[in-house]
Formats: structure tokens, C-alpha cells, sequence
């Protein structure tokens, strides 16, 4: 016996994935774009379910790093350099110490300044 209330979802509602690339995906891509007139390239784009947006970023990418600039990397944030943070951690507290030297310094000079004053006032005659 057959549920005549039985769902039949369509596959294209199903949840996508992510598409990865690879590196010679990506260049390959790169190249079928701009051999394309510029009237075509949006109808190129639709075809191939990809953005402008995506294609400026491999190209960036390719210029500033290369065929590594391309390879698949871990997605979200970038796990910090050990010696990063120690080198942010030792200017924090150089800039700290900085300014508690020169607030030091600024103080020494006013002290330096007011017994002046009080050397000048004594050693004046009163009448």
C-alpha cells in the first residue's frame, strides 16, 4: 500500500554545497573568460553559475601569489602567528613604557622649572 501524503522533494531545493575549484580549474576558467568578447562574458558567467566577483578575486589572487594564491585554503579566520602576537604584545608595552618615559621626563622638567622659581624668589632683597 502506497501513502498517497508521501513529499517528493525536487533535488534543485535540496541545500547546496560549496564549489571548490582547482588550480587548473580556476586558470582554466580564467582564460575561457577573456578570450570571450565582452558582450558574452555575462552570459558565460550565468552558464558556468559563477560571479565577476569570484573571477577578480582569482585574478588578484594569481597576480599576488601565484598558482598558490589559487590553491584551496581553510575557510574563516587565520590562526595567528605565535611570534605575531608576541611582537604585537612587545609594542603594546613599548608604547606603553614610551609615554610613561616622556610623562616622567615632562614632570622632571617642571620640578626643574618650580625650584627655579622658589631660587629666584629667595634670592631677591625684600623691602
Amino acid at each position: 500500500m502506497s501513502d498517497s501524503n508521501e513529499v517528493v522533494t525536487d533535488p534543485r531545493l535540496e541545500k547546496r554545497t560549496r564549489r571548490r575549484f582547482s588550480v587548473t580549474e580556476k586558470k582554466r576558467l580564467l582564460a575561457e573568460v577573456d578570450a570571450l568578447d565582452h558582450g558574452d562574458k555575462g552570459a558565460w558567467l550565468r552558464r558556468k553559475g559563477l560571479y565577476a566577483g569570484q573571477l577578480s578575486n582569482w585574478r588578484k589572487e594569481l597576480a599576488e601569489h601565484g598558482e598558490a594564491g589559487l590553491a584551496a585554503r581553510k575557510p574563516g579566520r587565520k590562526s595567528a602567528d605565535p611570534r605575531d602576537k608576541e611582537i604585537e604584545r612587545l609594542k603594546k608595552a613599548n608604547a606603553r613604557l614610551e609615554k610613561r618615559a616622556y610623562v616622567a621626563e615632562q614632570l622632571v622638567s617642571l620640578q626643574k622649572k618650580v625650584l627655579h622659581l622658589f631660587e629666584t624668589d629667595n634670592n631677591e632683597p625684600k623691602s
